[in-house]
């Protein structure tokens, strides 16, 4: 009898024991303020539970592997991609891109992939001023990246939150692709116009803004960019898909 009650023991120990790895939350090593935010969209265990991503933007359809970040960005002009190893452009219409896959075709990626982005490994988080916008105070995170992060480690990042709900409300982003330099210049993008996707808050569209001497944004530069067709898969796709196609 003893010995039953204790493979029982046993087994419930065991069983407990599981259910506890099972729970484990995946790592944090960002501030409290931006695991708020990106709570507030969904969580990074959900974003961390796919393994696909594509939206549509300006009649392109862009698919990423969310883990090696490879992708292609298909219309019926052109293509381009990487493969993980190599960004490829196929039938060339500059025109859409200013002749720079390298620079573009995750560009879109990381604007609709926030505030997700902004836990991937390689980041330096800092303090910045809040954002002022009617009445408003957003405070503010700024993202940098350490040295040989990516293609342009020197680009700067900054989201701005609601005070209250938490969720994003702007971002300022730096491009320092074509100058190689650290640039103090930034544009100002707007969300707030967001769906739920499988479980994660997303953007449906997003408006470029003008800033006055302080920063600070005015009004709109352009129509909004609008996305569609959304979808998130926990399947990963083939490691073909991201190569460039021979015909």
């Amino acid at each position: 009898m003893k010995k039953i009650i204790l493979v029982i023991l046993v087994l419930v120990v065991f069983i407990s024991c599981n259910k506890s790895v099972k729970k484990q939350k995946i790592k944090k090593s960002y501030p409290e303020s931006l695991d708020k935010v990106i709570e507030k969209h969904g969580g990074i265990d959900v974003w961390k539970s796919y393994k696909t991503l594509s939206f549509t933007v300006k009649n392109e359809e862009h698919t990423t592997e969310l883990n090696s970040r490879k992708a292609v960005v298909s219309t019926d002009k052109y293509s381009l991609g990487f493969d993980g190893e190599n960004v490829w452009l196929k039938e060339q219409d500059s025109a859409a891109f200013n002749g720079n896959p390298e620079f573009y075709y995750n560009l879109y990626f990381y604007f609709y992939a926030m505030p997700f982005v902004l836990a991937d490994d390689g980041i330096t988080y800092s303090e910045t001023k809040p954002l002022e916008f009617e009445g408003v105070s957003y405070p503010g995170i700024k993202i940098s990246y350490k040295a040989n992060v990516g293609t342009s480690p020197d680009d700067n990042y900054f989201i701005y939150y609601h005070p209250e709900t938490y969720q994003m409300e702007w971002l300022g982003y730096t491009v320092t692709y074509f100058s190689k330099k650290p640039s103090s210049k930034f544009n100002i993008i707007r969300y707030n116009d967001w769906e739920n996707v499988n479980g994660l808050v997303l953007p449906k569209s997003i408006t470029w803004y003008k800033k006055n001497g302080e920063g600070n944004p005015l009004e709109p530069t352009r129509e909004p960019t609008q996305f569609s067709s959304a979808l998130l898969s926990k399947a990963p796709l083939a490691d073909s898909f991201f190569k460039k196609s021979k015909q």
